[in-house]
């Protein structure tokens, strides 16, 4: 995911973990985005953040993004784990697995 601003990745992130769509949010510091809009190259100081969830949580995840990002179309993608430290992956699945006030029954 990206942020026009470390605060924002921080509230965004602050709501994923809070509410369990997410077991960490990693911030990572500023980059320059080049990207089309408005029918023209733009070029921004953004921010990156990565939000390790389970597959299953993903929609989840986006929906909760799209309704607190200031972005009209947030950059929100998933890439999928093969592999990893055992440990670290069932803490993730053990982070997300009881979240408070969402429906999905994730994976």
């Amino acid at each position: 995911m990206t942020a026009g601003s470390t605060e924002e990745a921080k509230k965004v992130g602050r709501v994923l973990v809070e509410e369990r769509l997410a077991a960490c949010v990693n911030i990572l510091g500023g980059m320059t985005s080049l990207y089309w809009w408005d029918d023209a190259v733009q070029e921004d100081d953004e921010v990156a953040f990565i939000a390790k969830t389970r597959q299953g949580m993903v929609d989840d995840v986006i929906a909760r993004v799209k309704e607190v990002h200031s972005y009209d179309c947030p950059c929100v993608v998933s890439i999928s784990i093969d592999d990893g430290n055992a440990d670290f992956l069932q803490w993730i699945q053990e982070m997300t697995s009881q979240f408070p006030g969402h429906s999905s029954t994730g994976r």
